[in-house]
């Protein structure tokens, strides 16, 4: 019936001129399509398509019918007699139809699904979408930029893979859309390429293809997670749509090194892009991936000209460094963690000149490292930030290690990573006094200068010794090298000059801090012991924040390890007290 019924509708168009066909027309002949497919009457729904005699109605009409064709295949997604048929169909209409409704149709069936039929349609759909564009005489540029644009929107929603095992698994298809991605695009590049006059609408097809590498530099590229570099990882199929997208950028005059020339100045090679607001709040992103590719993946690494300096290349990156780090996911920031390390290893320890710091990005970036180290959940990524902290200090002259540890004394709020400055301060005048040349950045008024920063309490005696004890002990042990290792004769540091102001402004405070603090936690212990007799619950004062109610034994342990920590700064702090005083009596 609904085979007689679609034969009734061609007969009538049949003698109608193209122009005269009415929307009711269209109408009849989708529904008498769509039944046709219902019914199962799909190889004489083919046969009618392909008569001659039809052409010029289904190039008008047929393109109705690609919709419920796309539904048929994924529905029936099993090998079966059916659907060798509903791809024939599929691939006649994309033949015969109106390229230009054809489009707009196969756009609209690949932004209808979600989840994971999001990836069954588009690799349904790509070669078709392809043929399409390429019959397209007029706004090709437009018509492949709408069709990236559409694509890139639909496989941002799915999931990243995020180890080796989900890209393997594929669950939702994201690996395979982009393989496919990249074939779509490749005659495009071509084209692109093979245009030696450089025409308008070659430079506009130009640009729509830089616009979808940037996007696809940001997602998926920059989450994504990628094998260590080695000859198996080249298998890896976000790494190897990575390497193709680098090798977009390069074949339509964007090659990397390109970008890393134009680093630095006001106008941008691709500032005449009519970006959007937001694809320009993208590109910072899309670079920083892209920089963390090229040198930590190695990826198109080969095309850098060897003259750049590790020095060039570090501020080249750090910038993208610094992006990478103001990130919150774990998989972006640790791409900045590795990439800082990668620039930073191409250094000789001490050679990093003072001058680079008055760069923003070179102060930004160890505060970004600090913040790793103190508020990342994952126990191996701080470690790897206090790793790279070190290293990039290790990376700096005299100079810029004294600049970097006054910022950082003054900005991370953090009593363990002040404690681990101090340490480096420590380590730092170590060197200077054993070498023959004089260094003042670590000696004499310079040094004295710093230490101010470093032997004070920041609130006085009312400081909270607890919740500051990892600084007051690197503190006090640095004070305690100081004393041993400089004669109030030679006076190298210039401890001497100053040990009045420090008794003041440190010791003596310390000294009130700690009777007032074991006194408060002494007369909690005693009050935990009462009530551990009577078996009630209690909150006690820790570090100025009230312990939640907990069992009075778990609640002893507590207040006897706080008092265990002052007992321990009051022996070291007593033995520098001690030192002092041998020193200067035996001046004398």
């Amino acid at each position: 019936m609904a085979v007689e019924e679609l034969q009734s509708i061609i007969k009538r168009c049949q003698i109608l001129k193209e122009q005269d066909f009415k929307e009711e027309d269209f109408g009849l002949f989708q529904l008498a399509g769509q039944r046709c497919l219902d019914e199962g009457h799909i190889d004489q729904l083919v046969e009618i398509i392909q008569n001659e005699k039809n052409k010029v109605i289904v190039k008008n009409m047929g393109w109705n019918l690609v919709g419920p064709v796309v539904r048929c295949l994924l529905w029936n997604d099993k090998e079966d007699d059916k659907r060798k048929y509903y791809f024939l169909m599929l691939d006649v209409l994309v033949k015969l139809c109106n390229p230009k409704e054809l489009l707009l149709g196969l756009l609209e069936l690949i932004e209808e699904p979600s989840g994971k039929q999001i990836s069954q349609i588009i690799l349904l759909l790509l070669q078709p979408l392809q043929t399409v564009i390429q019959k397209l005489r007029k706004n090709k540029a437009y018509s492949v930029g709408l069709a990236l644009s559409t694509l890139w929107s639909q496989l941002s929603l799915l999931p990243v893979p995020c180890s080796e095992e989900q890209v393997r698994a594929d669950d939702h298809g994201l690996c395979r859309c982009c393989k496919a991605l990249t074939e779509f695009a490749q005659p495009f590049v071509e084209e692109v390429t093979a245009d030696k006059e450089n025409s308008m609408e070659n430079e506009k097809l130009k640009d729509e293809l830089l616009k979808f590498c940037f996007k696809s530099l940001k997602c998926p590229l920059l989450t994504a997670q990628f094998p260590e570099p080695s000859e198996e990882a080249g298998n890896d199929p976000l790494r190897c749509f990575a390497s193709e997208i680098i090798g977009f950028l390069s074949a339509i005059g964007y090659p990397f090194p390109k970008m890393i020339f134009n680093h630095g100045r006001k106008k941008k090679t691709w500032d005449y892009l009519e970006l959007e607001e937001e694809e320009h709040k993208q590109l910072s992103d899309s670079l920083a991936s892209l920089a963390y590719l090229v040198f930590v993946q190695g990826i198109s690494i080969d095309q850098l000209p060897m003259v750049l300096s590790p020095s060039y290349l570090l501020q080249f990156n750090m910038g993208h460094i610094q992006v990478l780090l103001q990130r919150t996911e774990e998989s972006v920031f640790s791409k900045g963690l590795d990439l800082l390390e990668n620039g930073l290893l191409r250094l000789e320890d001490n050679s990093l000149l003072h001058q680079y710091l008055e760069i923003k990005s070179f102060l930004t970036v160890p505060q970004g490292l600090v913040k790793i180290m103190t508020l990342c959940p994952t126990e191996t990524l701080r470690k790897k930030g206090l790793a790279v902290l070190q290293l990039y200090i290790n990376k700096l002259e005299s100079q810029g290690k004294y600049t970097l540890f006054r910022c950082l004394l003054n900005t991370s709020n953090h009593s363990g990573v002040e404690a681990f400055i101090i340490q480096n301060i420590k380590n730092q005048i170590d060197v200077s006094l054993k070498r023959t040349h004089d260094n003042k950045w670590f000696t004499g008024p310079q040094l004295i200068s710093l230490l101010d920063l470093v032997l004070l309490l920041p609130e006085g005696a009312e400081t909270d010794l607890l919740q500051n004890s990892d600084r007051i002990m690197a503190s006090l042990n640095l004070l305690r090298y100081l004393v041993i290792k400089d004669n109030e004769n030679d006076n190298q540091t210039g401890l001497w000059t100053e040990l009045e102001k420090i008794e003041k402004n440190f010791l003596k405070p310390l000294h009130i801090g700690l009777n007032m603090s074991k006194a408060h936690y002494e007369a909690e212990i005693k009050n935990s012991q009462e009530v551990q007799k009577s078996k009630d619950l209690c909150s006690v004062t820790v570090g100025g924040e009230e312990i939640p109610n907990m069992p009075p034994e778990m609640q002893l342990k507590v207040l006897h390890s706080a008092l265990f920590t002052f007992d321990l700064i009051e022996s070291v702090l007593a033995r520098v007290e001690e030192l002092i005083e041998m020193k200067t009596k035996s001046t004398l």
